[in-house]
Protein backbone atom coordinates (compact mmCIF):
# COMPACT_ATOMS: atom_id res chain seq x y z
CA UNK A 1 0.00 0.00 0.00
CA UNK A 2 2.87 2.34 0.86
CA UNK A 3 4.68 1.56 -2.39
CA UNK A 4 1.56 2.38 -4.43
CA UNK A 5 1.25 5.69 -2.63
CA UNK A 6 4.90 6.59 -3.32
CA UNK A 7 4.57 5.65 -7.00
CA UNK A 8 1.53 7.87 -7.31
CA UNK A 9 3.40 10.68 -5.57
CA UNK A 10 6.42 10.40 -7.90
CA UNK A 11 4.17 10.32 -10.99
CA UNK A 12 2.23 13.39 -9.89
CA UNK A 13 5.45 15.21 -9.03
CA UNK A 14 7.01 14.51 -12.42
CA UNK A 15 3.86 15.71 -14.18
CA UNK A 16 3.82 18.96 -12.26
CA UNK A 17 7.55 19.44 -12.86
CA UNK A 18 6.98 19.04 -16.59
CA UNK A 19 4.23 21.64 -16.46
CA UNK A 20 6.47 24.08 -14.63
CA UNK A 21 9.14 23.81 -17.36
CA UNK A 22 6.73 24.97 -20.05
CA UNK A 23 7.15 28.76 -19.92
CA UNK A 24 4.29 29.47 -22.30
CA UNK A 25 1.79 27.31 -20.37
CA UNK A 26 -0.48 29.41 -18.19
CA UNK A 27 -2.13 26.30 -16.83
CA UNK A 28 1.23 24.94 -15.73
CA UNK A 29 2.17 28.09 -13.89
CA UNK A 30 -1.22 28.19 -12.15
CA UNK A 31 -1.05 24.55 -11.24
CA UNK A 32 2.28 24.79 -9.39
CA UNK A 33 1.54 28.09 -7.65
CA UNK A 34 1.51 27.62 -3.89
CA UNK A 35 3.22 24.18 -4.02
CA UNK A 36 5.71 22.74 -1.58
CA UNK A 37 7.66 19.54 -1.32
CA UNK A 38 6.26 16.59 0.63
CA UNK A 39 6.77 12.90 1.24
CA UNK A 40 3.17 11.63 0.88
CA UNK A 41 -0.20 12.96 -0.32
CA UNK A 42 -3.48 12.95 1.63
CA UNK A 43 -6.80 14.71 0.89
CA UNK A 44 -8.47 16.73 3.62
CA UNK A 45 -11.32 19.20 2.86
CA UNK A 46 -10.46 19.89 -0.78
CA UNK A 47 -6.71 20.22 -0.19
CA UNK A 48 -3.70 17.95 -0.35
CA UNK A 49 -1.72 17.70 2.92
CA UNK A 50 2.01 17.01 2.94
CA UNK A 51 4.42 15.40 5.33
CA UNK A 52 8.24 15.43 5.35
CA UNK A 53 10.13 17.44 2.72
CA UNK A 54 10.78 15.59 -0.56
CA UNK A 55 11.04 16.25 -4.28
CA UNK A 56 7.29 15.95 -4.76
CA UNK A 57 5.22 19.12 -4.98
CA UNK A 58 2.07 19.64 -2.94
CA UNK A 59 -1.14 21.39 -4.14
CA UNK A 60 -2.51 23.70 -1.46
CA UNK A 61 -5.91 24.69 -2.92
CA UNK A 62 -8.29 23.75 -5.73
CA UNK A 63 -10.25 26.48 -7.49
CA UNK A 64 -13.60 25.75 -9.16
CA UNK A 65 -14.51 27.03 -12.59
CA UNK A 66 -17.21 29.65 -13.22
CA UNK A 67 -18.94 27.52 -15.82
CA UNK A 68 -21.54 26.15 -13.36
CA UNK A 69 -22.37 29.64 -12.13
CA UNK A 70 -23.26 30.88 -15.63
CA UNK A 71 -24.84 27.64 -16.71
CA UNK A 72 -27.97 27.99 -18.86
CA UNK A 73 -30.72 25.54 -17.97
CA UNK A 74 -34.06 24.90 -19.67
CA UNK A 75 -37.11 24.72 -17.42
CA UNK A 76 -39.93 22.48 -18.62
CA UNK A 77 -43.64 22.42 -17.90
CA UNK A 78 -44.40 20.38 -14.76
CA UNK A 79 -46.47 17.23 -15.07
CA UNK A 80 -50.23 17.77 -14.83
CA UNK A 81 -52.81 15.62 -13.09
CA UNK A 82 -54.39 12.73 -14.95
CA UNK A 83 -57.55 14.68 -15.84
CA UNK A 84 -55.60 17.68 -17.20
CA UNK A 85 -53.66 17.47 -20.46
CA UNK A 86 -52.77 21.06 -21.36
CA UNK A 87 -52.83 24.68 -20.19
CA UNK A 88 -52.19 28.29 -21.20
CA UNK A 89 -49.07 30.18 -20.10
CA UNK A 90 -49.30 33.59 -18.42
CA UNK A 91 -45.84 35.12 -17.99
CA UNK A 92 -45.00 37.15 -14.91
CA UNK A 93 -41.37 37.76 -15.89
CA UNK A 94 -39.73 38.99 -19.09
CA UNK A 95 -36.41 38.33 -20.80
CA UNK A 96 -33.57 39.89 -18.83
CA UNK A 97 -35.42 39.93 -15.51
CA UNK A 98 -33.47 38.74 -12.50
CA UNK A 99 -35.26 36.10 -10.43
CA UNK A 100 -34.55 34.54 -7.07
CA UNK A 101 -34.76 30.87 -6.28
CA UNK A 102 -38.38 29.61 -6.04
CA UNK A 103 -39.71 32.91 -7.41
CA UNK A 104 -42.73 32.44 -9.70
CA UNK A 105 -41.81 32.98 -13.34
CA UNK A 106 -45.09 32.04 -15.00
CA UNK A 107 -48.50 30.59 -14.29
CA UNK A 108 -50.17 27.86 -16.31
CA UNK A 109 -53.96 28.09 -16.39
CA UNK A 110 -55.65 24.74 -16.81
CA UNK A 111 -59.32 23.82 -17.01
CA UNK A 112 -59.61 23.43 -13.24
CA UNK A 113 -56.80 25.36 -11.55
CA UNK A 114 -53.64 27.37 -12.09
CA UNK A 115 -50.16 25.87 -11.73
CA UNK A 116 -47.29 28.15 -10.73
CA UNK A 117 -43.85 27.48 -12.19
CA UNK A 118 -41.03 28.73 -9.92
CA UNK A 119 -37.41 29.36 -10.84
CA UNK A 120 -35.17 26.39 -9.90
CA UNK A 121 -32.29 28.73 -8.98
CA UNK A 122 -31.33 32.39 -8.80
CA UNK A 123 -30.39 33.86 -12.13
CA UNK A 124 -31.55 35.79 -15.19
CA UNK A 125 -34.26 34.89 -17.70
CA UNK A 126 -32.36 34.17 -20.91
CA UNK A 127 -35.27 33.37 -23.25
CA UNK A 128 -39.01 32.64 -23.21
CA UNK A 129 -39.70 29.60 -25.36
CA UNK A 130 -43.52 29.94 -25.32
CA UNK A 131 -45.46 33.13 -26.12
CA UNK A 132 -47.84 34.62 -23.59
CA UNK A 133 -51.12 32.75 -23.82
CA UNK A 134 -49.50 29.83 -25.62
CA UNK A 135 -50.74 26.31 -25.06
CA UNK A 136 -48.38 23.81 -23.45
CA UNK A 137 -48.46 20.19 -22.32
CA UNK A 138 -46.56 18.39 -19.60
CA UNK A 139 -42.81 18.43 -20.31
CA UNK A 140 -42.90 21.29 -22.85
CA UNK A 141 -39.82 23.60 -22.57
CA UNK A 142 -40.91 26.93 -21.06
CA UNK A 143 -37.90 29.21 -20.63
CA UNK A 144 -34.12 29.31 -20.35
CA UNK A 145 -32.47 30.48 -17.14
CA UNK A 146 -28.86 31.61 -16.74
CA UNK A 147 -27.83 30.72 -13.23
CA UNK A 148 -26.06 33.26 -11.04
CA UNK A 149 -27.34 36.64 -9.86
CA UNK A 150 -24.21 38.44 -11.11
CA UNK A 151 -25.21 37.98 -14.73
CA UNK A 152 -28.14 40.38 -14.35
CA UNK A 153 -25.99 43.08 -12.79
CA UNK A 154 -23.41 42.85 -15.57
CA UNK A 155 -25.88 43.96 -18.26
CA UNK A 156 -26.41 47.55 -17.08
CA UNK A 157 -22.62 47.96 -16.71
CA UNK A 158 -22.14 47.45 -20.45
CA UNK A 159 -24.06 50.59 -21.30
CA UNK A 160 -22.01 53.82 -21.10
CA UNK A 161 -22.94 56.11 -18.22
CA UNK A 162 -24.13 59.57 -19.30
CA UNK A 163 -21.99 62.51 -18.19
CA UNK A 164 -23.80 65.12 -16.13
CA UNK A 165 -21.15 67.86 -16.59
CA UNK A 166 -22.35 69.36 -19.87
CA UNK A 167 -26.14 69.57 -19.97
CA UNK A 168 -27.48 69.14 -23.45
CA UNK A 169 -30.74 70.81 -24.39
CA UNK A 170 -33.06 68.23 -25.84
CA UNK A 171 -34.58 69.03 -29.19
CA UNK A 172 -38.36 69.24 -29.33
CA UNK A 173 -39.86 65.91 -30.27
CA UNK A 174 -41.01 65.60 -33.82
CA UNK A 175 -44.73 65.06 -34.37
CA UNK A 176 -45.58 61.41 -34.70
CA UNK A 177 -46.12 60.16 -38.18
CA UNK A 178 -49.60 58.84 -38.81
CA UNK A 179 -49.56 55.08 -39.03
CA UNK A 180 -50.57 53.90 -42.47
CA UNK A 181 -52.96 50.98 -42.19
CA UNK A 182 -54.00 48.50 -44.82
CA UNK A 183 -56.25 49.63 -47.65
CA UNK A 184 -59.88 48.85 -46.69
CA UNK A 185 -61.58 46.29 -48.90
CA UNK A 186 -65.11 46.61 -47.53
CA UNK A 187 -67.48 49.34 -46.50
CA UNK A 188 -67.46 50.47 -42.85
CA UNK A 189 -70.40 49.31 -40.71
CA UNK A 190 -73.52 51.43 -40.80
CA UNK A 191 -73.94 53.42 -37.55
CA UNK A 192 -77.06 52.61 -35.53
CA UNK A 193 -80.16 54.70 -36.06
CA UNK A 194 -80.73 57.08 -33.10
CA UNK A 195 -83.79 56.46 -31.00
CA UNK A 196 -84.94 60.13 -31.06
CA UNK A 197 -85.91 62.10 -34.13
CA UNK A 198 -83.31 64.55 -35.45
CA UNK A 199 -84.34 68.20 -35.76
CA UNK A 200 -83.76 69.10 -39.45
CA UNK A 201 -82.94 72.80 -40.19
CA UNK A 202 -81.68 74.45 -43.33
CA UNK A 203 -78.16 75.77 -43.24
CA UNK A 204 -79.27 79.37 -43.74
CA UNK A 205 -81.48 79.24 -40.66
CA UNK A 206 -78.56 78.47 -38.39
CA UNK A 207 -77.19 81.64 -36.80
CA UNK A 208 -73.57 81.77 -35.65
CA UNK A 209 -73.30 81.87 -31.90
CA UNK A 210 -70.32 82.34 -29.66
CA UNK A 211 -68.86 79.13 -28.32
CA UNK A 212 -69.71 78.77 -24.62
CA UNK A 213 -66.78 78.75 -22.26
CA UNK A 214 -66.40 75.24 -20.80
CA UNK A 215 -64.71 75.13 -17.43
CA UNK A 216 -61.72 72.84 -17.00
CA UNK A 217 -63.50 70.55 -14.53
CA UNK A 218 -66.41 70.08 -16.92
CA UNK A 219 -64.08 69.21 -19.79
CA UNK A 220 -62.27 66.68 -17.60
CA UNK A 221 -65.56 65.05 -16.56
CA UNK A 222 -66.60 64.85 -20.21
CA UNK A 223 -63.38 63.02 -21.05
CA UNK A 224 -63.90 60.60 -18.18
CA UNK A 225 -67.45 59.84 -19.29
CA UNK A 226 -66.45 58.80 -22.80
CA UNK A 227 -68.25 55.71 -24.14
CA UNK A 228 -65.52 53.17 -24.72
CA UNK A 229 -65.12 49.41 -24.54
CA UNK A 230 -62.31 46.88 -24.41
CA UNK A 231 -62.01 43.14 -24.93
CA UNK A 232 -60.32 40.60 -22.70
CA UNK A 233 -59.63 37.03 -23.75
CA UNK A 234 -61.40 34.40 -21.66
CA UNK A 235 -59.05 32.28 -19.59
CA UNK A 236 -59.17 28.52 -19.67
CA UNK A 237 -60.97 28.25 -16.34
CA UNK A 238 -63.78 30.55 -17.47
CA UNK A 239 -64.06 28.68 -20.77
CA UNK A 240 -64.26 25.36 -18.93
CA UNK A 241 -66.90 26.69 -16.52
CA UNK A 242 -69.01 27.90 -19.43
CA UNK A 243 -68.63 24.57 -21.23
CA UNK A 244 -69.58 22.49 -18.19
CA UNK A 245 -72.60 24.61 -17.31
CA UNK A 246 -73.87 24.44 -20.86
CA UNK A 247 -73.34 20.68 -20.88
CA UNK A 248 -75.40 20.44 -17.70
CA UNK A 249 -78.25 22.37 -19.32
CA UNK A 250 -78.14 20.23 -22.45
CA UNK A 251 -77.85 16.89 -20.60
CA UNK A 252 -79.79 17.09 -17.32
CA UNK A 253 -83.53 17.53 -16.97
CA UNK A 254 -83.10 20.20 -14.32
CA UNK A 255 -85.91 21.11 -11.96
CA UNK A 256 -85.75 23.30 -8.84
CA UNK A 257 -87.74 23.09 -5.62
CA UNK A 258 -87.70 25.72 -2.85
CA UNK A 259 -88.19 26.03 0.87
CA UNK A 260 -87.43 28.47 3.67
CA UNK A 261 -85.56 27.89 6.92
CA UNK A 262 -86.00 29.64 10.25
CA UNK A 263 -82.45 30.43 11.38
CA UNK A 264 -83.36 31.47 14.95
CA UNK A 265 -82.13 28.31 16.71
CA UNK A 266 -78.91 27.95 14.75
CA UNK A 267 -78.11 31.62 15.30
CA UNK A 268 -78.75 31.26 19.02
CA UNK A 269 -76.55 28.15 19.19
CA UNK A 270 -73.76 29.93 17.34
CA UNK A 271 -74.02 33.00 19.56
CA UNK A 272 -73.90 30.90 22.71
CA UNK A 273 -71.00 28.57 21.80
CA UNK A 274 -68.87 30.49 19.27
CA UNK A 275 -66.28 31.67 21.83
CA UNK A 276 -65.75 28.26 23.43
CA UNK A 277 -65.74 26.63 19.97
CA UNK A 278 -63.03 29.02 18.78
CA UNK A 279 -60.97 28.51 21.93
CA UNK A 280 -61.05 24.72 21.72
CA UNK A 281 -60.82 24.08 17.97
CA UNK A 282 -59.11 27.23 16.70
CA UNK A 283 -61.76 27.87 14.04
CA UNK A 284 -64.86 30.03 14.00
CA UNK A 285 -68.26 28.37 14.08
CA UNK A 286 -70.18 29.30 10.94
CA UNK A 287 -73.44 28.32 9.28
CA UNK A 288 -71.81 26.33 6.47
CA UNK A 289 -70.84 23.44 8.75
CA UNK A 290 -74.47 23.05 9.84
CA UNK A 291 -75.67 22.88 6.23
CA UNK A 292 -72.89 20.48 5.20
CA UNK A 293 -73.72 18.14 8.08
CA UNK A 294 -77.45 18.46 7.38
CA UNK A 295 -76.84 17.63 3.71
CA UNK A 296 -74.85 14.51 4.65
CA UNK A 297 -77.70 13.43 6.94
CA UNK A 298 -80.28 14.01 4.19
CA UNK A 299 -78.17 12.25 1.54
CA UNK A 300 -78.05 9.14 3.72
CA UNK A 301 -81.84 9.31 4.00
CA UNK A 302 -82.34 9.86 0.23
CA UNK A 303 -79.55 7.94 -1.57
CA UNK A 304 -80.93 8.79 -5.03
CA UNK A 305 -79.81 12.41 -4.55
CA UNK A 306 -76.27 11.13 -3.94
CA UNK A 307 -76.36 8.89 -7.02
CA UNK A 308 -75.48 9.62 -10.64
CA UNK A 309 -76.39 8.28 -14.08
CA UNK A 310 -73.57 6.68 -16.09
CA UNK A 311 -74.54 7.66 -19.63
CA UNK A 312 -72.02 5.28 -21.22
CA UNK A 313 -73.39 2.12 -19.58
CA UNK A 314 -76.92 3.42 -18.86
CA UNK A 315 -76.58 2.51 -15.20
CA UNK A 316 -77.30 4.29 -11.93
CA UNK A 317 -74.26 4.53 -9.65
CA UNK A 318 -75.16 4.72 -5.94
CA UNK A 319 -72.37 6.05 -3.71
CA UNK A 320 -72.08 4.81 -0.12
CA UNK A 321 -69.89 7.78 0.81
CA UNK A 322 -70.62 11.52 0.93
CA UNK A 323 -68.14 13.95 -0.65
CA UNK A 324 -69.61 17.45 -0.70
CA UNK A 325 -68.27 20.14 -3.02
CA UNK A 326 -68.39 23.69 -1.67
CA UNK A 327 -68.49 26.43 -4.30
CA UNK A 328 -65.89 29.15 -3.68
CA UNK A 329 -65.66 32.36 -5.73
CA UNK A 330 -62.14 33.42 -6.75
CA UNK A 331 -60.97 36.33 -8.93
CA UNK A 332 -60.37 33.88 -11.79
CA UNK A 333 -63.68 32.05 -11.54
CA UNK A 334 -65.74 29.62 -9.50
CA UNK A 335 -63.96 26.61 -8.00
CA UNK A 336 -65.52 23.73 -6.06
CA UNK A 337 -63.10 22.07 -3.60
CA UNK A 338 -64.37 18.83 -2.10
CA UNK A 339 -64.86 17.93 1.57
CA UNK A 340 -64.39 14.16 1.61
CA UNK A 341 -65.99 11.72 4.02
CA UNK A 342 -68.48 14.20 5.50
CA UNK A 343 -70.56 11.39 6.98
CA UNK A 344 -67.74 10.70 9.49
CA UNK A 345 -67.04 14.36 10.38
CA UNK A 346 -68.32 16.58 13.16
CA UNK A 347 -68.82 20.35 13.07
CA UNK A 348 -65.20 21.08 14.05
CA UNK A 349 -63.76 18.82 11.32
CA UNK A 350 -65.97 20.44 8.70
CA UNK A 351 -65.08 23.99 9.73
CA UNK A 352 -61.36 23.16 9.76
CA UNK A 353 -61.53 21.59 6.29
CA UNK A 354 -63.52 24.51 4.88
CA UNK A 355 -60.99 27.00 6.24
CA UNK A 356 -58.06 25.05 4.80
CA UNK A 357 -59.65 24.75 1.35
CA UNK A 358 -60.74 28.38 1.37
CA UNK A 359 -57.22 29.53 2.25
CA UNK A 360 -55.76 27.43 -0.56
CA UNK A 361 -58.32 28.86 -2.98
CA UNK A 362 -57.50 32.46 -2.02
CA UNK A 363 -53.76 31.76 -2.47
CA UNK A 364 -54.40 29.99 -5.78
CA UNK A 365 -52.86 26.79 -4.43
CA UNK A 366 -55.74 24.40 -5.07
CA UNK A 367 -54.67 21.23 -6.85
CA UNK A 368 -56.82 19.28 -9.26
CA UNK A 369 -57.11 16.50 -6.69
CA UNK A 370 -58.82 18.97 -4.31
CA UNK A 371 -61.72 19.45 -6.75
CA UNK A 372 -62.30 15.95 -8.15
CA UNK A 373 -64.89 13.41 -7.10
CA UNK A 374 -67.67 15.35 -5.36
CA UNK A 375 -71.09 13.69 -5.05
CA UNK A 376 -73.14 16.77 -4.06
CA UNK A 377 -72.58 20.55 -4.19
CA UNK A 378 -73.55 23.42 -1.88
CA UNK A 379 -73.42 26.97 -3.23
CA UNK A 380 -73.74 29.85 -0.75
CA UNK A 381 -74.84 32.98 -2.57
CA UNK A 382 -75.96 34.49 0.72
CA UNK A 383 -72.47 35.80 1.43
CA UNK A 384 -73.02 38.25 -1.44
CA UNK A 385 -76.53 39.22 -0.31
CA UNK A 386 -78.53 36.92 -2.59
CA UNK A 387 -82.24 36.66 -1.76
CA UNK A 388 -83.38 34.01 -4.22
CA UNK A 389 -81.92 31.97 -7.07
CA UNK A 390 -81.82 28.66 -8.93
CA UNK A 391 -78.36 27.02 -9.01
CA UNK A 392 -77.14 24.89 -11.92
CA UNK A 393 -76.05 21.29 -11.37
CA UNK A 394 -72.31 20.65 -11.28
CA UNK A 395 -71.88 17.62 -13.60
CA UNK A 396 -71.51 14.68 -13.21
CA UNK A 397 -73.48 15.21 -9.99
CA UNK A 398 -77.27 14.97 -9.82
CA UNK A 399 -78.22 17.80 -7.44
CA UNK A 400 -77.04 21.07 -5.93
CA UNK A 401 -78.22 23.03 -2.89
CA UNK A 402 -78.36 26.82 -3.09
CA UNK A 403 -78.16 28.86 0.12
CA UNK A 404 -79.19 32.51 0.20
CA UNK A 405 -79.09 35.49 2.53
CA UNK A 406 -80.62 35.65 6.01
CA UNK A 407 -83.22 38.42 6.26
CA UNK A 408 -85.78 39.30 8.91
CA UNK A 409 -89.26 38.59 7.60
CA UNK A 410 -92.71 38.35 9.17
CA UNK A 411 -93.82 34.71 9.54
CA UNK A 412 -96.77 33.01 11.16
CA UNK A 413 -95.74 31.24 14.40
CA UNK A 414 -98.52 29.59 16.38
CA UNK A 415 -101.22 31.73 14.80
CA UNK A 416 -99.28 34.95 15.44
CA UNK A 417 -97.08 37.08 13.21
CA UNK A 418 -93.46 37.24 14.37
CA UNK A 419 -90.26 38.63 12.88
CA UNK A 420 -87.78 35.81 12.34
CA UNK A 421 -84.41 35.54 10.51
CA UNK A 422 -85.35 33.50 7.44
CA UNK A 423 -83.34 31.99 4.60
CA UNK A 424 -84.60 30.73 1.25
CA UNK A 425 -82.99 27.50 0.03
CA UNK A 426 -83.24 25.95 -3.42
CA UNK A 427 -82.52 22.39 -4.59
CA UNK A 428 -81.88 21.88 -8.29
CA UNK A 429 -81.92 18.20 -9.26
CA UNK A 430 -81.77 15.96 -12.31
CA UNK A 431 -85.35 14.85 -12.89
CA UNK A 432 -84.15 11.88 -14.96
CA UNK A 433 -82.97 10.25 -11.72
CA UNK A 434 -84.65 12.06 -8.83
CA UNK A 435 -88.41 12.31 -8.49
CA UNK A 436 -90.21 15.24 -6.96
CA UNK A 437 -91.09 13.29 -3.81
CA UNK A 438 -87.43 12.49 -3.11
CA UNK A 439 -86.32 16.06 -3.82
CA UNK A 440 -88.93 17.66 -1.56
CA UNK A 441 -88.25 15.11 1.20
CA UNK A 442 -84.53 15.79 0.94
CA UNK A 443 -84.99 19.55 1.26
CA UNK A 444 -87.39 19.20 4.19
CA UNK A 445 -84.82 16.98 5.95
CA UNK A 446 -82.21 19.74 5.62
CA UNK A 447 -84.74 22.25 6.93
CA UNK A 448 -85.50 20.15 10.01
CA UNK A 449 -81.81 19.57 10.86
CA UNK A 450 -80.82 23.23 10.52
CA UNK A 451 -83.82 24.51 12.47
CA UNK A 452 -83.23 21.97 15.26
CA UNK A 453 -79.72 20.42 15.33
CA UNK A 454 -80.88 17.98 18.03
CA UNK A 455 -82.29 15.90 15.16
CA UNK A 456 -78.72 14.77 14.43
CA UNK A 457 -78.22 13.54 17.99
CA UNK A 458 -81.48 11.60 17.96
CA UNK A 459 -80.92 10.33 14.38
CA UNK A 460 -84.43 11.32 13.32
Amino acid sequence: MLSHSRCFSRTLGRSLSALSQQGNSVLGRRAISGLSACHHLAYEKSRLECGRRSSVFHIRYFKTSAVCKNEVVTVNTPAFAESVTEGDVRWEKAVGDEVAEDEVVCEIETDKTSVQVPSPAAGVIEALLVPDGGRVEGGTPLFKLRKGAGAAKAKPADAPQPKAEAPVTAAPPSPPHPSVGPIPTSMPPVPPVPGQAIDMKPVGAIKPTAAPSIPFASAESTAKGSRSEHRVKMNRMRLRIAQRLKEAQNTCAMLTTFNEIDMSNIQEMRKQHKDSFLKKHGNKLGFMSAFVKAAAHALADQPAVNAVIDDTTKEIVYRDYVDISVAVATPKGLVVPVIRGVETMNFADIERTINELGEKARKNELAVEDMDGGTFTISNGGVFGSLFGTPIINPPQSAILGMHGIFDRPVAIGGKVEIRPMMYVALTYDHRLIDGREAVTFLRKIKSVVEDPRVLLLDL
